[in-house]
């Protein structure tokens, strides 16, 4: 089992060789800091907006190294964040314009994709949902019995689930690397290879020279930390993935898998899966939630009791797959505020602007962020300026080593939340409820 190299997705379609490192000092009109999916979305829109901006976005390793390039390719309508906390800033309406405009983007990006020709293997299949305990059921509310749930993909244990048709499986490198191409061709920059170290009003500092412009836009997701003066304002969350072997024909009967919808639980320490389009089951989860300091991976390369969590996982929903050989492991960060909520704000008075913090739901929110930082750039206000996201503010996390303390002590009481419901509890465990207080969810 190979376990890094960025990611299994990457690995598929070969790790891209850096290009166009920035020479010195430079300016433009728009600097973007960081070439994931949320910079690069916002380099698209703003030069289809206005084709005269000279726009530059400069990225540390390769366009899509972070979580762009190494998620679990659910393009979904999952709210990036707490519905309470928004609903406190914009009411029950913006909560519901914020939804309606995340199930729009999943339809966005299926045909800028198609449009722009990136062919990134994806199928609108939706995402079924599955309660493996009373306690999770009564937190899913499905409207699928156990039948109705073996009915689509037999897991084993399955109380009930919901299906939610407004997600598509994607394969997250050949997306990220298809926009990263036609913002190319389009005239943006790429500097890559060029690690940021501070952003000022007006400037962006890097290892190989400053880069000047009037507009600023950080878009660092879980690398925020690395940024100077930036530490504590989103926490950089650890995900981890395995990929399976291919399945035979036999395998996938024997689990009645036999479309492409796919596949989450309501645990507290949840999962997410796809069924890949090479016919494997990709499947995630957390492993070592956070590290000291704000500390990232190095190249993907996650833990071998992870790798054994997920692979326990994995038998425990599909029983018959025992023994599967696994060919890949990785993992990568995810941006948490401390209020579990995403953000997009832009200060005409700076220029500085953001967007990130999804909390892991961010393949469809770095459309929809890059739409809504395009609109706040050109001092436009629209519908998307006027979600419940943008502009919002947040405290940000305690120092070391409370954070680290705090972090692990809440995955430790998720994890032993989710074994009491296992073993029969009839509701949702009140040490999950204490968690959802530490965490400030």
């Amino acid at each position: 089992m190979r376990n890094g190299g960025v990611s299994f997705w990457w690995q598929q379609v070969g790790l891209p060789v850096p290009t166009d490192r920035l020479d010195g000092d430079a300016r433009c009109d728009v600097a973007i800091v960081g070439g994931g999916l949320t910079g690069l979305w916002t380099a698209f829109y703003l030069h289809e907006a206005d084709p005269t901006l000279d726009i530059r976005v400069v990225e540390a390793e390769f366009a899509g190294f972070g979580a762009s390039g190494r998620n679990g390719g659910w393009l979904s309508s999952e709210l990036a964040g707490s519905a309470t906390t928004y609903a406190a800033v914009a009411g029950e309406d913006g909560v519901a314009r914020l939804r309606a405009a995340l199930r729009g983007t999943v339809d966005e990006v299926i045909d800028v994709a198609a449009r722009e020709g990136v062919e990134a293997d994806i199928v609108r299949s939706g995402v079924l949902y599955v309660a493996r305990s009373r306690a999770q059921a009564q937190r899913l509310g499905g409207e699928l019995d156990a039948e109705q749930v073996a009915q689509r993909i037999r897991v084993a244990g399955a109380v009930s689930g919901r299906f939610d048709p407004d997600c598509a499986r994607v394969q997250p490198a050949r997306l990220v690397s298809g926009v990263a191409r036609v913002v190319r061709e389009r005239g943006v920059r790429i500097h890559e290879d060029t690690r940021a170290v501070r952003v000022e009003p007006g400037v962006v500092v890097t290892e190989r020279g400053t880069l000047r412009a009037p507009v600023v836009l950080r878009c660092l997701e879980g690398f925020t930390a690395g940024l100077a003066g930036h530490r504590r304002d989103w926490l950089p969350m650890n995900s981890a993935i395995v990929v399976t072997e291919p399945l035979t024909p036999g395998q996938w009967d024997a689990i009645g898998w036999a479309g492409e919808e796919l596949l989450g639980d309501e645990a507290h320490a949840y999962c997410y899966a796809q069924r890949t389009a090479d016919g494997r089951i990709a499947l995630g989860g957390r492993g070592v939630p956070y590290r000291f300091g704000s500390r990232t991976d190095i190249q993907g390369r996650t833990q071998d009791w992870t790798v054994e969590s997920l692979r326990s996982t994995l038998t425990t929903l599909f029983p018959s797959l025992r023994g599967i050989a696994l060919d890949h492991a990785w993992c990568g960060v995810l941006g948490v505020p401390r209020d579990w909520s995403a953000s997009v704000a832009y200060d005409p008075a700076t220029g500085l602007g953001h967007a990130g913090g999804y909390v892991g739901s961010g393949l469809t929110a770095t459309n929809l962020a890059g739409r809504t930082l395009r609109d706040l750039v050109l001092g436009h206000d629209t519908d998307l300026t006027r979600l419940p996201w943008t502009g919002h503010r947040v405290r940000r996390w305690e120092p070391e080593p409370l954070r680290w303390l705090g972090v692990h002590a809440l995955y430790r009481l998720y994890r032993a939340a989710d074994r009491r419901e296992d073993a029969g509890l009839a509701r949702t465990s009140r040490v999950a409820r204490v968690a959802d207080r530490v965490a400030g969810r």
